[in-house]
């Protein structure tokens, strides 16, 4: 399912209120909400979106469990990381425990901090990392989390995160078996720069070495692109609707 909207800031408030959604209905359906954010600049917005009293009381934060989909290896203290940007426009501002927070901690090499990550992952998961909600951006090239063109890592077969070391500065991200397990995947792209990566990922041949979005298919559950106007500029087919779940998408398109 593909949404569009007209610009940054109201695709930001449907993302936000679609993340209180999701977490309603996952707290209600098991007790808890397991949520893996994206870093990047788009998903700000709607982080800040989150924070505010409409979102933020609308969620039980004492239920929210939160981890990363990818991380840049530096220090939290860093303005890259993706880490200390949610806990700057979310993470402060919301009374979730802070034992419910799971940074990658990148200390050490990438492989060895992978290799914790996963271990945390799997001591939260057992079997099968089946996050509820699990938010991705896509970048110029086609990647996502930090899963990029032609890296050996887009052919993981079993490891639910994996280090990016060819990558300046490294990265630790998960891998297509972990995310392909999620209940729901967003994707959430803004901007006419991405507007070839995401007409060639969604309407283009199946390359997935070289479009690595195109392999985030859900095994067992959903998949949907937020994006705003600009990013879907060379998108074709697509056919006015009146609404969407948010009221405010000036196109729905089926994926």
């Amino acid at each position: 399912m593909l949404w569009i909207f007209p610009d940054l800031e109201t695709l930001s408030r449907a993302a936000a209120a679609l993340f209180v959604r999701q977490a309603q209905r996952a707290i209600r359906r098991s007790g808890r909400f397991v949520v893996a954010l994206a870093g990047g600049q788009t998903p700000r917005r709607a982080y800040e979106w989150l924070a505010h009293p409409l979102c933020r009381d609308a969620v039980a934060w004492e239920a929210v469990y939160v981890f990363w989909g990818d991380e840049r290896c530096v220090p939290l203290s860093d303005p890259r990381s993706n880490a200390r940007m949610a806990w700057e426009a979310l993470l402060r501002h919301v009374p979730i425990p802070p034992d419910h927070v799971y940074p990658i901690v990148c200390e050490g090499d990438p492989a060895s901090v992978a290799a914790r990550y996963e271990a945390i992952l799997r001591g939260f998961f057992g079997e099968t990392p089946r996050f509820d909600l699990v938010l991705l951006g896509l970048g110029e090239d086609g990647h996502t989390a930090s899963l990029f063109p032609f890296h050996p890592a887009l052919e993981e077969p079993a490891r639910w995160a994996t280090g990016v070391e060819t990558m300046d500065p490294p990265r630790v991200t998960l891998t297509f078996p972990a995310l392909n397990q999620a209940r729901r995947v967003v994707f959430l792209v803004a901007g006419s720069s991405k507007a070839v990566a995401l007409r060639e990922t969604l309407q283009g041949a199946w390359n997935p070495q070289r479009w690595p979005a195109q392999r985030v298919r859900p095994i067992r559950g959903s998949r949907l692109w937020m994006v705003d106007q600009a990013a879907a500029e060379l998108l074709r087919g697509l056919k006015p609707a009146s609404s969407s779940a948010s009221g405010r998408a000036s196109t729905r398109v089926d994926t």
